[in-house]
């Protein structure tokens, strides 16, 4: 059996799945390199929006300092749906909570 496999031409596997496997893999590179530009565009134009809002209101664009603007926002919100709904009294209560929060938090 030894001689038999010796005497029996062995396949190439360099040629076509060599081929094959360099296509796939600057394939999978061109993907990766195209999403990790595209993120990194939406980061930045993420953080560039955060500061100017935070910039715009004067206050500091830390979590500390938006957590805060979207709880004040979210209660306005809550103050306008609970208007729509004919809550008058919930809804002036969601309105003066909002309103307070952001009034101190922008410092006016």
């Amino acid at each position: 059996m030894n001689a038999l496999s010796a005497a029996l031409p062995r396949p190439q596997a360099d040629g076509f799945f060599q081929w094959l496997g360099n296509i796939l893999g600057s394939l999978i590179r061109f993907i990766v390199e195209a999403l990790a530009t595209i993120l990194g565009f939406i980061r930045s134009a993420i953080s560039d929006f955060v500061t100017g809002v935070a910039q715009a209101l004067g206050i500091s664009d830390s979590i500390v300092g938006l957590l805060p603007l979207i709880l004040g926002l979210l209660l306005l919100y809550a103050a306008l749906r609970a208007y729509v709904k004919r809550g008058f009294v919930r809804g002036t209560v969601f309105l003066l909570i909002g309103l307070s929060l952001l009034s101190w938090l922008i410092g006016a």
